[in-house]
């Protein structure tokens, strides 16, 4: 996935999933928490960071850099369909309303 400078994945929360990012290029802040008005887990990302979302926590990544941030992500148990690729965030909020209900 790649993130244009400014822009962010959406504040969002997977109730029965794990979900690890990794970041391959930029750089980000990520914010966490436990309620959806309260992310109190904030950090700095960069190349090569990973970024463990255990299932039921709120959170949100931002491009802070200037550059387009690119990431990937892995979900435990998987959240898509076998082979899916979303190239970008619109992509993803696509294929969203294609597949909403199929998994």
């Amino acid at each position: 996935m790649s993130l244009m400078p400014g822009e962010c994945v959406g504040l969002e929360m997977h109730p029965n999933l794990d979900q690890f990012l990794r970041v391959e290029q930029g750089q980000g802040f990520v914010q966490m928490g436990a309620e959806k008005d309260a992310l109190n887990y904030m950090s700095h990302v960069f190349d090569d960071c990973a970024i463990v979302i255990p299932a039921g926590t709120w959170h949100n990544l931002t491009n802070t850099g200037c550059v387009p941030l690119k990431l990937y992500s892995i979900y435990a148990p998987p959240n898509h369909p076998y082979g899916t690729v979303h190239r970008t965030k619109w992509d993803a909020i696509a294929a969203e309303g294609e597949h909403e209900n199929h998994y």
